[in-house]
C-alpha cells in the first residue's frame, strides 16, 4: 500500500505545491484547510480534501478518524497551515495574538497529538515536518505574533523529536522569501539573494521529500533554513 502524507494548509501556495509534489511521487495525499473556495478549485481526484480548522480540536479528530478508516495508516505529517496577523504592535489586541498562536502553533500541536498514534500503528518509522519561517530568527516591525508563533514551532520541533523518537523523526524547515503561485518579483529583488534568485515552492518540496524518506533517517530535531542565504547577509542602510 502507498504511504500516506497529510498536509495542513494544503489548498494554497506552499502547502498545495507540497501536496501535488507528493502526488507526482506516487504517495497518497490528504490535506486539511479552512479555505473552502480554494479546496473546491482543486479537482485532483486522487487528493483527499478535508474542510477544517487546525486550531479546532474536534476538526482534527474528525480528520484523522476519516483517514484511519480510508487509509488505515499515516507515514508523514507536514504542518504548514499559518496566518500572518502582521499589525502595529500598539494596535495588536489579545484576540489578534491568540488567533495567530492558535493557528500557527497550537494547530501544529493538535495535528501531531492526534496524528502520531495512527503513525505509530504503522509498519516502519514516521516523519513529521514543521514549516516555520526565517521570521523565527529575524523580524520586522509588526511581526510580534507571527514571529513568536514561528519561533515556538522550533521549540516544539526539538521537544517532539525527544518525545516521539526513535519511531518518529521531527524536523523543521524555515523558508525565506518563497514565491507563491503566480507571484512575480523584480530582478533587483531576485538579485538581493546570495544565490541570485528568490525561492520557489519546489525548493521547499525537495527538502520535504528528503526528510520524509529513509535517506534522512539519522536526522531529527533540526531546523533547516531555505532562504537563498538572506539570513547570512549583512545589510546596512
Amino acid at each position: 500500500m502507498s504511504k500516506l502524507v497529510v498536509i495542513s494548509g494544503g489548498a494554497n501556495n506552499i502547502g498545495k505545491g507540497i501536496a501535488f509534489g507528493f502526488l507526482n511521487e506516487g504517495w497518497n495525499v490528504a490535506i486539511i484547510d479552512n479555505n473552502i473556495e480554494a479546496l473546491k478549485k482543486i479537482k485532483e481526484p486522487n487528493l483527499f480534501k478535508f474542510f477544517g480548522d487546525v486550531s479546532n480540536e474536534d476538526d482534527i479528530k474528525k480528520f484523522y478518524n476519516e483517514l484511519k478508516i480510508k487509509y488505515k495508516r499515516l507515514d508523514v505529517i507536514i504542518n504548514n497551515a499559518a496566518i500572518g496577523g502582521f499589525k502595529n504592535f500598539f494596535e495588536l489586541t489579545l484576540n489578534d495574538w491568540k488567533k495567530v498562536i492558535d493557528v500557527n502553533l497550537t494547530g501544529y500541536f493538535l495535528m501531531v497529538k492526534y496524528g502520531a498514534p495512527l503513525m505509530l500503528d504503522c509498519p516502519g518509522k514516521g516523519s513529521i515536518i514543521n514549516i516555520s519561517s526565517t521570521r523565527a530568527i529575524m523580524s520586522e516591525p509588526g511581526n510580534e505574533a507571527y514571529s513568536s508563533s514561528k519561533a515556538g514551532i522550533l521549540g516544539l520541533t526539538h521537544a517532539l523529536a525527544n518525545s516521539l523518537g526513535p519511531n518518529i523523526r521531527v524536523n523543521a524547515i524555515s523558508p525565506g522569501w518563497i514565491l507563491h503561485e503566480n507571484e512575480q518579483v523584480s530582478e533587483i529583488e531576485h538579485k538581493q539573494h546570495l544565490v541570485g534568485r528568490a525561492g520557489y515552492i519546489q525548493d521547499i518540496f525537495n527538502l520535504v521529500l528528503f526528510l520524509s524518506e529513509n535517506k534522512s533517517e539519522f536526522i531529527t530535531g533540526q531546523n533547516f533554513v531555505i532562504d537563498g542565504g538572506m539570513t547570512k547577509k549583512m545589510t546596512y542602510i
